[in-house]
């Protein structure tokens, strides 16, 4: 009988949709505690319970069938205040 041999387990972790879209809304909430000085505390509060909620619920949302479509217009919303995906750390460039 030949022998089979199983097929080798990964021990890198697998990167989940919710994961990726989790740690890109934490992303712009750190975005929006830099920029704390240059909006209004009211901006600021409103952005961040808009951020809390979303990722109270990244669970919920990524669930369902338009996932992909509704966390990327909730990604530009956020993009559209934090400016995020225009901002590069000053630390980061050579």
């Amino acid at each position: 009988m030949a022998r089979v041999r199983p097929y080798p387990v990964l021990s890198a972790p697998v990167c989940l949709p919710v994961d990726f879209y989790r740690q890109e809304f934490l992303k712009h909430r750190e975005q929006l505690a830099r920029q704390r000085e240059s909006f209004s505390e009211r901006a600021i509060t409103d952005a961040d319970a808009a951020l809390a909620k979303v990722l109270g619920r990244i669970d919920q949302l990524c669930a369902q069938d338009n996932s992909d479509q509704l966390m990327g217009r909730l990604l530009r919303q956020f993009n559209a205040v934090t400016g995020l995906s225009g901002w590069t750390d000053p630390r980061q460039l050579h």
